[in-house]
């Protein structure tokens, strides 16, 4: 009689990848940057702020949805798991220059691509993400604030802000779209664990 689908010898080999520190920290984030980039189109996209009756709680939610941006990374930190993964996102190496000389090649060979537990392509993705955070989060006091500092700051911070925020739209739509490409590298994020085979060929250098 042949095995069912669900025995061990059906079940792929499944590694561990993400704890729940950093899969809760991921997910925190994605909702609060969502809301601030959904409520920034409502209140600069000309068609779709003429659907929303009330822009002063839109304005509220924008706000109060940056302020809170850092807070689950910040809070993310006391879990030992998830400074080890910050760790491993803020390390640099020589494999690390090999992998971005393929991807500007097109080299799209495994062996040509080698990646840690993090490719080079995501740790500038994360580094990025939280310098324009930092930014947003700065110019966005001086809007906020509009008496505690010169109108030409509050213009200067307007105008970063601005074009910051079409830089991170434009960013995190690559980022959502290389996602959807990589249904395994999904899976890691939503369960913790990716299939083996998976982790030797995108991650050669990861020793789970």
């Amino acid at each position: 009689m042949p095995p069912r689908a669900d025995t061990p010898e059906r079940t792929e080999a499944r590694v561990h990848r993400f704890g729940p520190a950093a899969r809760a920290v991921h997910r925190a984030t994605a909702l609060l940057m969502g809301l601030c980039v959904a409520t920034a189109a409502f209140l600069y996209v000309p068609q779709l702020a003429e659907l929303v009756g009330r822009r002063a709680l839109v304005v509220r939610i924008h706000e109060w949805s940056g302020l809170a941006l850092p807070v689950p990374v910040l809070v993310g930190a006391a879990a030992r798991a998830f400074r080890a993964e910050l760790g491993f996102l803020n390390r640099f190496g020589p494999h690390d220059r090999v992998w971005l000389r393929a991807v500007l090649r097109r080299d799209r060979r495994p062996a040509s691509r080698p990646a840690g537990k993090f490719n080079a392509g995501q740790k500038l993705y994360a580094a990025w993400i939280a310098g324009a955070t930092l930014v947003m989060l700065g110019t966005g006091l001086l809007m906020w604030f509009t008496r505690l500092t010169p109108l030409q700051w509050r213009t200067s911070a307007t105008f970063v802000h601005d074009w910051l925020a079409l830089t991170i739209g434009v960013v995190l739509a690559g980022h959502i779209g290389m996602a959807l490409g990589d249904p395994e590298a999904r899976r890691g994020m939503r369960t913790g664990r990716v299939g083996r085979a998976w982790a030797e060929r995108e991650h050669p250098l990861w020793r789970p």
